[in-house]
């Protein structure tokens, strides 16, 4: 069971909150234009808002289906999303639901026949793709929205550091036996002295193991690597379909890199599903790419009522259905040695 959080984190948490409170409390007027924004939104950028969350979820249940299929354990596309709905609304929920959340995706799939090492390699490469392409678009944001010095310079320098690191360190391993047995030496030391990191290095082991025998090879993970990148495009689909919805001109310019630096905190969780410190973060960031502050406020508003509260009783729904549904026994996935599709 994950850890339950900490005196600090709760104090983080309360002193967030109360930040907001004191924010909302000095923006009273700037929320009452959101309202009247909100009041008048046009229903059909919102049912493309709609849609453009839904299929953002239906791309990560694909992400996790197809993992589970290249380990041999074949799910329907329904059953994937009714599970990723409701961890969703875990994560959104709880203190911590993050690990929560993790933790009960495991236990669902170990009850569905899935292999254990084939459960944690799941979440873990599942977790890992889906940061790479949230960096992937904070690369892209960054090329977009920064400034023609920090695209000619800073970018290509940053870029050339992390290809001579890497490619040192690729050096260092093949033409040095002397480097090589310095890592494996220190590897295998740091075991003997910890019983808690040899488990950890065990598992490690076990975790890489599996996610090679997924599918080797680089070109067959393009096909998982677009599902997670199109997981947040859609995402922010939804947000520009909320700013078109309120009649607000769209800062294409900025969208791209507001959204993602709103990612970033958020994903830590300090608040349950992040509320408050995805609208703050993102109200300013909207303001600071020329929005007015009404209409920052009213756009973050509708984005987080399609993309979070409107998910929460339908994830719920789905966390009843799925966790009171039979295990193995009755509901087991089909096993196949095939691969993912």
């Amino acid at each position: 069971m994950p850890a339950r959080p900490g005196p600090l984190w709760w104090l983080a948490a309360v002193t967030l909150v109360a930040a907001v409170l004191l924010v909302a409390l000095l923006r009273r007027r700037e929320l009452a234009q959101a309202y009247h924004l909100i009041a008048g939104v046009h229903p059909l950028p919102v049912a493309v808002a709609v849609v453009s969350e839904a299929l953002s979820i239906v791309c990560f249940a694909a992400l996790y289906r197809w993992l589970l299929a290249a380990g041999g354990a074949r799910w329907g596309l329904r059953r994937t999303t009714g599970i990723v709905v409701a961890a969703n609304a875990v994560a959104g929920t709880l203190p911590g639901g993050a690990a929560f959340s993790a933790a009960w995706i495991f236990r669902q799939l170990r009850r569905r026949g899935v292999e254990q090492v084939l459960a944690a390699a799941v979440l873990v490469v599942a977790g890992g793709l889906s940061v790479l392409g949230l960096a992937a678009l904070l690369v892209a944001a960054t090329v977009a929205a920064g400034p023609a010095e920090l695209r000619a310079v800073l970018l290509p320098g940053v870029g050339v550091l992390i290809i001579l690191g890497i490619a040192l360190v690729a050096f260092g391993a093949t033409r040095f036996a002397g480097f090589r047995a310095a890592v494996r030496r220190a590897w295998t030391d740091a075991g003997r002295r910890s019983r808690r990191i040899l488990q950890g290095q065990e598992a490690l082991a076990r975790l890489v193991d599996q996610a090679h025998h997924l599918q080797p090879g680089l070109r067959p993970w393009l096909g998982p690597f677009a599902f997670a990148l199109l997981n947040w495009v859609l995402d922010v689909a939804c947000l520009a379909a909320g700013l078109w919805a309120l009649g607000i001109r769209v800062p294409w310019h900025g969208l791209l890199f507001a959204y993602v630096l709103t990612q970033i905190p958020g994903s830590l969780r300090l608040t349950p599903g992040s509320v408050g410190i995805i609208e703050t973060s993102l109200s300013a960031l909207l303001i600071l790419y020329g929005l007015q502050p009404g209409s920052a406020i009213a756009a973050t508003l509708l984005y987080r009522a399609v993309s979070y509260w409107a998910l929460q009783p339908i994830g719920w729904a789905c966390w009843l259905i799925i966790t009171f549904q039979g295990g193995a026994s009755r509901s087991g996935p089909r096993r196949s040695a095939g691969r993912g599709s």
